[in-house]
């Protein structure tokens, strides 16, 4: 049974460069039958029906796409105040001499105003193509200014240092940077605040199949009331995990590679594709790591998943660049050791001497998905690309992969948020690098259960790694010594300079990508100001309240501590008093941290 197809181009039926039976009534559209299409001045709007092959009717629901008109090129001779002049003349001289244009700009706006001076009346062409001409210049030099000052550079110099604790300062400064020195005594690291960007709130026509018509992989019973749900942002992952058996990762991929009929089209083995979820889930495994395994995997491929469809992001991407979405997204932390890049670094490990201390875990990742389909050709899930494709797709994955190295954070950030305001479209690999991004460290923007669930499981990570450290005579990480951390505050300061600007530049990286394509402006309209309270997405409101409840957590915390130290000097004086010089604890007070932190056999 085929699932509906995205509007894949902005071309007419002609130039998509799928398969068609040229027939007035009915059409065949990448393997899926289409009854016609209607070509208007603004889209091509196409009609899905669902053939169902093993009982041979229609399939419901009939979902009907839109894909923009092709843009019509602008005349050979245009007007000479027209932006195409500029951009034209900047084409020819290889864009090295800006000035020159500026020059002329100056010297129409010259001759305007003499004009104006010297005459009554000015003709209105004239001064409208010299004005045109002056602003398409100076456009064009503010746009090179902006790049200009948006070259990557890490931002975390300029955060005001009273406003976090120092142990958090450090964990940001060496985990989100590429500087790993040492800090001089009353140096504290700062950063910008991002913006508030836009959020979009772009949906898309779900994509559904009938359950019934899998193949090749038997779902449990408990699992499908799961995954029916998958396109929501707030999936419970630990809850599918546990009604899939413990193989959520493999579930939850099958079915997106299914949904986007990914596995049809790239005439996926069924077979391989199974073997290869299997190895997959047995290298996240290895390690028996908290946070990073395989429920984390299948986490991430999801949030990517809700990332493409429910924004209208899918429409902006091909069929081979969404395929290199989900696996990157499925293999990003496989055989993660449950320690960071620096813990490698610093103990000169295996991993850290063979890729040089340079993204030493994200390297490994990536290689060993490729290295597992080239040394078992039964798990080779790219046997049927083309050489072109093989190439495009492993330049995908690696780049994504690669960029969730979290000391890329900040140069990631800055560079996107340029982007954003540059006239040229934005690239693909580095959207899709912070799509990836964004989604590794998006559990603060889930519903509390679920967000406080992965909070104990990576602070329990940090802890075992600061137990490794003492170990070996290392000093600690920071946030990993399980003595000292207050876990309110670090996930405040997390939340605060990492997770809340991310999704917040996220959102702005989609609202410029999707927002022509889910809705094309009118001919000749003037452009309007996005609707702010439309444009909400559901992480806007989750990860205000995660943060209101961390707060609360961290005024009861210092609470605590203040009880505890007034009972402490209650005793120590009783002692005093009674002239006993054996020293007598004072009771101790449990904490929210001692009370939700996972046992360390977990």
């Amino acid at each position: 049974m085929h699932v509906p197809q995205r509007a894949h181009t902005t071309t007419p039926p002609p130039d998509y460069g799928v398969r068609r039976r040229m027939d007035p009534n009915l059409t065949v559209l990448g393997g899926v039958k289409i009854k016609g299409w209607t070509w208007s001045k603004k889209f091509l709007v196409v009609s899905h029906v669902l053939q169902d092959d093993s009982a041979g009717g229609t399939v419901s629901p009939k979902i009907t796409r839109t894909c923009p008109a092709p843009q019509v090129e602008p005349l050979d001779k245009p007007p000479l105040g027209s932006k195409y002049v500029v951009k034209k003349a900047r084409e020819n001289d290889n864009m090295t001499n800006l000035t020159q244009f500026a020059q002329e700009a100056v010297n129409q706006l010259r001759n305007l105003l003499t004009e104006m001076e010297s005459k009554e009346h000015v003709p209105s062409r004239p001064a409208k193509e010299h004005v045109s001409f002056a602003v398409s210049v100076l456009e064009d030099v503010i746009n090179e200014e902006n790049k200009r000052k948006g070259k990557e550079e890490d931002d975390l110099s300029e955060v005001d240092a009273s406003a976090v604790p120092e142990e958090v300062r450090d964990w940001l400064a060496s985990t989100f940077t590429r500087k790993m020195g040492v800090r001089r005594d009353g140096e504290k690291p700062k950063f910008k605040s991002i913006v508030n960007a836009l959020r979009a709130g772009m949906f898309v026509e779900r994509m559904f199949r009938r359950m019934s018509g899998l193949q090749g992989l038997q779902y449990p019973a408990a699992l499908i009331p799961h995954l029916k749900g998958i396109d929501e942002w707030t999936v419970d992952m630990f809850a599918l995990n546990e009604a899939a058996g413990g193989s959520a990762l493999k579930y939850v991929t099958y079915e997106l590679l299914n949904r986007y009929d990914l596995v049809s089209k790239f005439k996926i083995p069924v077979t391989n594709l199974i073997n290869f979820l299997d190895k997959i889930e047995a290298g996240y495994s290895v390690h028996d790591n908290p946070y990073h395994n395989l429920i984390h995997g299948a986490d991430i491929t999801q949030t990517c998943h809700y990332f493409m469809l429910q924004t209208g992001l899918m429409n902006w991407l091909t069929d081979l660049e969404i395929f290199a979405v989900l696996i990157a997204a499925c293999c990003h932390d496989v055989e993660h050791t449950g320690t960071t890049n620096n813990f490698h670094i610093n103990t000169q490990s295996e991993l850290a001497l063979l890729y040089n201390d340079k993204s030493v875990l994200e390297n490994h990742h990536v290689s060993f998905l490729f290295r597992v389909m080239r040394e078992n050709p039964e798990c080779n899930i790219l046997s049927s690309l083309s050489r072109d494709d093989f190439q495009e797709f492993r330049q995908l994955v690696v780049d994504m992969i690669l960029a969730t190295d979290m000391s890329f954070h900040f140069s990631q950030l800055k560079a996107m948020k340029t982007a954003v305001t540059q006239p040229e479209p934005i690239e693909k690999t580095k959207a899709l690098s912070l799509i990836l991004h964004t989604a590794d460290i998006s559990h603060p923007a889930k519903q509390w259960s679920v967000h406080y669930r992965w909070t104990m499981l990576v602070i329990e990570e940090f802890f075992r790694q600061g137990d490794r450290e003492a170990e070996l005579g290392l000093p600690y990480s920071p946030l990993c010594d399980r003595h000292t951390l207050v876990i309110p505050d670090s996930q405040i300061g997390f939340i605060n300079f990492i997770v809340s600007p991310s999704m917040d530049v996220c959102s702005s990286m989609l609202n410029r990508i999707v927002e022509p394509i889910n809705n094309p402006p009118e001919p000749n309209s003037e452009p309007t100001a996005t609707n702010s309270a439309a444009a909400q997405h559901p992480w806007t409101s989750l990860v205000l309240q995660n943060k209101e409840t961390w707060k609360q957590k961290s005024q009861e915390e210092a609470e605590r501590k203040r009880l505890a130290q007034e009972a402490e000097r209650v005793a120590q004086t009783a002692i005093k008093a009674s002239g006993d010089t054996t020293p007598v604890a004072a009771a101790a007070i449990p904490t929210d941290q001692e009370s939700s932190t996972p046992d360390r056999g977990q």
